[in-house]
């Protein structure tokens, strides 16, 4: 398992990132003034950053429990991406609503559109940052030493 200064360095860098590009692209697909379009994704950002966090550990934690590992396979890695979306767009959508006083529906239109956004960027930032700062092997419960997420292993 990943340690809590990679959690949080995996975490801020995600993070980082994703607002650098969500940001221009919002205030560009939405017409709307890029400070609205920012608090909104500032917002969104850092109620993001605690949920990665918690539903990380969870998943984890799931994976090591059921398959004694933390390998993802690219099936896995979509349904990580979904899940972790979904939750989020609960929580987010009347919050967007209510601070861009927006419909109900605009509301979900602009959040479905940056939790697609944010669904590719999250597969594919976190395949990379598996490749770039690989899980530490372990033991798995067998006493054999897990795989760590290899890219090359689907």
């Amino acid at each position: 398992m990943r340690t809590t200064l990679d959690r949080i360095r995996h975490t801020l860098s995600f993070e980082i990132i994703g607002l650098a590009i969500v940001a221009p692209l919002g205030t560009w697909a939405f017409d709307m003034p890029i400070h609205d379009i920012g608090v909104v994704a500032l917002f969104s950002a850092v109620l993001a950053a605690a949920w990665n966090y918690v539903f990380n550990v969870l998943f984890d934690r799931s994976m090591i429990a059921l398959w004694g590992n933390v390998h993802k396979t690219v099936p896995l890695r979509v349904a990580h991406a979904v899940l972790f979306e979904a939750g989020l767009l609960v929580v987010l959508m009347p919050l967007i609503a209510w601070y861009l006083h927006v419909s109900l529906l605009q509301a979900f239109m602009m959040d479905v559109s940056f939790s697609a956004f944010y669904l590719v960027y999250a597969f594919v930032f976190n395949w990379a940052y598996d490749v770039l700062f690989p899980v530490p092997q372990a033991p798995c419960k067998n006493g054999k030493q897990a795989g760590n997420a290899d890219s090359t292993n689907w």
